[in-house]
């Protein structure tokens, strides 16, 4: 190789070329897990979670005939909760918490032990709603079982994708 040559020449190429390196595997939040795969997982945990949910609340409501009734603030008066709003709600949360574990892989240096304690923190906090809004004990039960399947699906499911 001379002096004058750009870069280096690979047999077999002609001159005045230079070699190019392999495309590299597109980069990946865990070792060995493509983004796809891991946008899969997290859905899937977000639907699985609104789906315990839905699935308490079918055993709470019309199978063991508890009326769900919940207050939305203070001063308002019981309203049922429906099946809809416990799967849109769920989701919600699902949503929220894949946030803030994305969120959390940029910018922690150890997302998954983080999000975890936030997650359950957040839990925890949750379950000030159902004590303080349900409507009898049965109704509090409920939405506390609730509480605690959307959450135990969501800090389960997302800390088994999470970078650690």
């Amino acid at each position: 190789m001379s002096a004058s040559s750009p870069s280096p020449v690979s047999a077999g190429q002609p001159a005045g070329t230079a070699a190019v390196p392999p495309m590299a595997p597109a980069p990946s939040t865990r070792r060995g897990t493509r983004p796809g795969r891991i946008r899969t997982r997290r859905l899937a945990a977000a639907i699985a979670a609104a789906g315990a949910a839905a699935g308490v609340w079918a055993v709470a409501g019309p199978l063991a005939g508890v009326q769900l009734m919940a207050r939305a603030s203070a001063h308002a008066s019981a309203q049922p909760v429906g099946p809809g709003a416990v799967i849109a709600v769920s989701l919600l949360a699902g949503f929220a918490a894949w946030g803030l574990l994305a969120l959390l892989e940029r910018n922690a240096s150890h997302p998954r032990r983080t999000w975890t304690a936030v997650a359950a923190t957040v839990l925890a906090i949750s379950l000030a709603g159902p004590l303080t809004a349900g409507r009898g004990i049965a109704t509090v039960i409920a939405l506390c079982c609730m509480h605690l399947a959307v959450g135990a699906v969501l800090i389960l499911a997302l800390r088994r994708t999470a970078r650690r």
